[in-house]
């Protein structure tokens, strides 16, 4: 007999004994795709509050030495910011910059990127170059605008 035979034999002798018969699931829905990306979020909340794409899409030739120094203090003090309230950033090893470390047979790759003169089999002993970066916590706003204007990172200026 064949598997939808026996479903309909099943149901039937269900129907006429009496037994409940459960009710047929629903079948779980996709999660809907947000209205705006995270990656659009984090960039305009680092125009807004550092103003880095102004920065970085401004051409520099026109400025001095001086003058460009002087807008990445503000820039880097405020991008900073940003990234510490939304992921409060920890550097992933506490070892110091120059410290010689022992890299295990069976590392995290996402954790370790060995570079140089890389042959063998691991452990492996090298110099920290960085220390990487981890984030404790992941705290970005939820979009709140609509599905047009999901994609607008910074609106336009208009003074009155």
């Amino acid at each position: 007999m064949s598997k939808l035979g026996q479903a309909f034999k099943a149901f039937f002798t269900a129907l006429k004994s009496g037994a409940p018969v459960a009710a047929a699931e629903k079948p779980e829905l996709p999660a809907a795709k947000p209205a705006r990306s995270e990656a659009l979020t984090l960039l305009a909340a680092l125009q807004r509050e550092a103003r880095l794409i102004d920065f970085l899409m401004e051409p520099l030739d026109g400025y001095s030495d001086q003058q460009v120094a002087a807008a990445v203090r503000d820039i880097q003090a405020d991008s900073r910011k940003v990234l510490q309230r939304m992921f409060a950033l920890q550097p992933l090893r506490t070892e110091n910059e120059g410290s010689t470390l022992t890299v295990p047979a069976g590392f995290d790759a996402a954790a370790i990127k060995l570079t140089g003169n890389v042959v063998g089999e691991a452990p492996y002993s090298g110099e920290l170059m960085h220390p990487g970066w981890t984030a404790t916590k992941l705290d970005l706003p939820v979009w709140q605008g609509s599905d047009a204007s999901a994609k607008i990172v910074a609106p336009a200026e208009i003074e009155l």
